[in-house]
């Protein structure tokens, strides 16, 4: 335990430049709490103690913003970024090595029974805000980019992006979708949405005025 828990305060030292030490990591970082939390979490959930189990996590919501079922499986040395807002569901596998930023969700699509939720490989960076549903894989080496939706299987050694997101780098040499995606300016399905709902009304009040004028 104390030699994992060394591990992952190492692992915050290498992908977090803003660390400056050892105690600050254990102390003060809301991820390592949060996975400290978790594998208590996860052994009473193994050993039936599902309402303990429950509880653990709740309290570790409360604490950190970061909300992890306790049957989720995580792999050794899970770096979570600031971690406010994430949220990993119930069936969901996480390897090792990986480092996820606040606003993430590894989560559902309503549709599925048993296996609901995501399977992450080994070294897998989700940008900030990235949804990932289903009971998808995400290959080992990957990365999704920040507010992606991820719907499907994701190779492995591949560049994520976009909404529903698609692979625009695999091994490093892009993909002939990489000329139909902007990675920078990402389209927004809500502001889009908005400007369908703005144009139907601007239609509707044109089509008034016509009829009473």
């Amino acid at each position: 335990m104390f030699e994992d828990l060394r591990d992952l305060i190492n692992a915050y030292k290498a992908r977090d430049p803003a660390a400056r030490s050892s105690l600050e990591i254990l102390l003060l970082y809301p991820g390592v709490k949060a996975v400290c939390s978790h594998r208590r979490a996860h052994w009473l959930h193994e050993h039936g103690h599902t309402f303990l189990a429950r509880a653990v996590s709740q309290h570790s919501r409360r604490v950190t913003g970061i909300e992890i079922h306790p049957g989720a499986k995580i792999g050794k040395r899970l770096v979570i970024d600031h971690g406010m807002g994430i949220v990993i569901g119930e069936t969901s596998e996480i390897g090792d090595d990986c480092l996820i930023y606040h606003g993430v969700t590894l989560g559902g699509t309503g549709k599925d029974v048993g296996k609901r939720h995501p399977t992450i490989g080994d070294n897998v960076l989700i940008g900030t805000g990235a949804k990932v549903l289903g009971p998808i894989t995400i290959g080992s080496n990957s990365r999704v980019a920040a507010n992606s939706v991820v719907l499907t299987d994701i190779p492995e050694d591949s560049t994520a992006v976009g909404v529903p997101a698609k692979v625009v780098k695999i091994a490093g040499k892009r993909t002939n979708y990489v000329r139909e995606v902007d990675q920078v300016n990402v389209t927004d399905p809500v502001w889009t949405e908005l400007a369908a709902l703005r144009k139907e009304l601007h239609e509707l009040k044109n089509a008034e005025e016509e009829l009473h004028g």
